[in-house]
């Protein structure tokens, strides 16, 4: 069966990937069709890796959402986790979150991001 909802995340960032790994966990073990997808894959979604690193993805059903939509429609799927989903969308609590993803969280995993590519630029090769 083909996932009906992909994941886009990234794999690259420790607190990303640890998040990610733990949904992953869940959905597999009860067996959900959902597809995880490092930045490799950014241009498949029509997003550059770059673009992708900036924010969490999720394609379901055929609709591309990022930030805390994004999170929101994984959460509704893993069983354990439709309360989180239910608690971010009443309406007091819903812009509080998303601001607090959009001009917080997420620019501060970024700019880790950037800090750990320009680490790996500034790392000679390794030695054969």
């Amino acid at each position: 069966m083909e996932a009906k909802t992909r994941v886009l995340y990234n794999e690259t960032c420790p607190i990303c990937r640890f998040e990610v790994e733990g949904y992953q966990r869940r959905t597999d073990a009860a067996g959900m069709p959902i597809a995880y997808q490092g930045l490799a894959h950014a241009k498949d979604w029509g997003l550059t890796p770059d673009q992708a690193a900036k924010r969490f993805h999720v394609m379901h059903d055929g609709q591309l959402l990022s930030g805390l939509p994004a999170f929101r429609a994984l959460w509704q799927q893993i069983p354990h986790l439709r309360w989180l989903a239910r608690l971010t969308a009443i309406p007091v609590i819903a812009p509080l979150c998303a601001v607090t993803y959009d001009r917080i969280l997420a620019p501060m995993l970024y700019r880790a991001h950037l800090r750990r590519v320009a680490r790996t630029k500034d790392q000679p090769p390794p030695s054969t």
